[in-house]
């Protein structure tokens, strides 16, 4: 089994030198954005982060939430007195903060539709 090291982010020069390149670097993935917006209402198990995640494979799902987690923004909490054995993941207080960000992104994201629609309907 892969340590969480094995998921940490590698040597780049351009993240050293460019906070914003390491801010994307961390939420950058296809289904990052998209485990972040299912777990900023609090934990959730795989299976739901999966079942939320439409189209999401098993290994696709676990790699990503171990790249978070390998980039602190993501806390992974196994319940070993449970049993089965129930992991959640949550976001840490990193990530939280994180999330505000990407609040923001999505209000600009979603102005940017509008007016890339508005646009595009004066040109047709």
């Amino acid at each position: 089994m892969k340590s969480l090291a094995d998921y940490e982010q590698k040597f780049d020069r351009l993240h050293e030198d460019c906070p914003v390149r390491a801010a994307l670097d961390v939420i950058r993935g296809r289904w990052k954005p998209s485990i972040f917006y299912e777990l900023k209402d609090g934990p959730r198990r795989f299976s739901q982060l999966q079942a939320a995640l439409a189209g999401i494979t098993a290994q696709a799902l676990t790699v990503q939430l171990r790249q978070l987690e390998a980039d602190g923004v993501v806390v992974r909490t196994v319940h070993a007195d449970e049993s089965p054995l129930r992991v959640e993941y949550a976001l840490s207080e990193s990530g939280k903060t994180l999330s505000g960000v990407l609040d923001q992104l999505e209000v600009w994201g979603a102005a940017y539709m509008e007016r890339r629609g508005a646009t595009r309907s004066r040109v047709a």
